[in-house]
């Protein structure tokens, strides 16, 4: 359908199957990305076109001999093509400054959290 109009940004994630016309879309904009790629969870959607991705991660303490559990939040353009909620696993990829803490934007999304997380209680 709008996968002839899509372009090509050079990373190997599905296209979205709805076009938009959102100028930093780096499917149907102008938005280049560059730099590296970050998979997390979406934590708030609360904002205009605009989410918090966290990624969780283990963190060496050599005075402990353990590792600890740190979390790092994102701020990252969402673009209207891709739909993201709240739970949604995404991966995000770096592009130029959109704002003040935006520098990222959501390439793909991967949906319900709650069905790759194993059992529930």
């Amino acid at each position: 359908m709008s996968e002839s109009k899509a372009r090509n940004i050079g990373v190997e994630v599905p296209v979205p199957d709805k076009a938009c016309n959102d100028k930093n879309c780096p499917f149907h904009g102008t938005l280049s990305v560059r730099g590296q790629i970050i998979e997390g969870v979406v934590a708030s959607d609360k904002m205009q076109s605009t989410v918090i991705v966290e990624r969780e991660y283990l963190w060496y303490l050599k005075k402990y001999e353990r590792y600890e559990k740190r979390t790092r939040r994102y701020a990252a353009h969402a673009p209207p093509c891709l739909n993201v909620k709240a739970g949604d696993h995404v991966q995000i990829m770096e592009c130029r400054p959109l704002s003040k803490t935006v520098s990222f934007v959501v390439i793909n999304v991967k949906k319900g959290g709650e069905q790759n997380e194993g059992t529930t209680r």
